[in-house]
């Protein structure tokens, strides 16, 4: 479900995230190749996120209605989520995921709030995290540490932190979007964790989490 800023090119719609690789079985190291009955060869990929559960229950409900091959069954998994880099190794070592610890047991919870609709060029409709730039800078560091890992595969100029929600059409607008919304934001969240995801068909689940400003925890759980 990753979207962000100014497109280099078209991108996919709504919920549906992109591709990588695949995995070989439920919190193992991602590698291999597996098909499913009915929809031939999957492929899959991971991305590093920060869960938002406060949204979580309207999230779910779009992939729901978009998506429903990408709603997980795993319930560590949080469908509503502010992308960190995505996508990211298709494979991580133990090497690189010390690395991931060691640069989030450096940067503090973020607390931050979700009031804002906006909408990309593509039509996606998401919320704004404000204040943003902590999130920003949190994917600049994981660029430095990880160059081969463009945002979103460098599909887009700007990184834009955001909670994707809905993609406009005839029947979707932001204000629609916000009514459906209700009551849910405004609502003051704190970003104290980063779940390592597994996006594929029917296999979404989180591989490993890290806290913000906790130990550094190499390896998967």
């Amino acid at each position: 479900m990753p979207t962000a800023g100014r497109p280099r090119r078209p991108r996919r719609t709504c919920c549906a995230p992109g591709p990588t690789t695949e995995p070989r079985a439920d919190r193992e190291i991602p590698s291999g190749g597996e098909s499913h009955e009915g929809e031939g060869t999957s492929r899959g990929f991971t991305v590093l996120q920060v869960p938002v559960p406060a949204v979580e229950s309207f999230v779910r409900d779009r992939y729901e209605h978009y998506d429903r091959a990408y709603l997980s069954a795993d319930p560590a998994f949080t469908h509503a989520h502010i992308t960190v880099l995505a996508p990211f190794l298709p494979a991580p070592d133990p090497a690189a995921l010390g690395v991931v610890g060691a640069i989030l047991a450096g940067t503090e919870p973020i607390t931050f709030e979700l009031r804002r609709l906006e909408t990309f060029p593509n039509g996606v409709i998401y919320l704004a995290p404000e204040p943003a730039e902590p999130f920003r800078r949190l994917t600049e560091r994981f660029v430095a540490a990880f160059p081969q890992c463009l945002p979103y595969g460098g599909a887009f100029a700007d990184i834009v932190p955001h909670v994707t929600l809905d993609q406009r059409s005839a029947e979707v607008s932001v204000e629609s979007t916000r009514d459906r919304l209700g009551t849910t934001v405004p609502v003051t969240c704190v970003a104290d964790r980063v779940d390592l995801a597994w996006y594929e068909p029917h296999r979404c689940r989180v591989l490993t989490s890290w806290p913000l400003g906790g130990p550094s925890r190499p390896g998967y759980s």
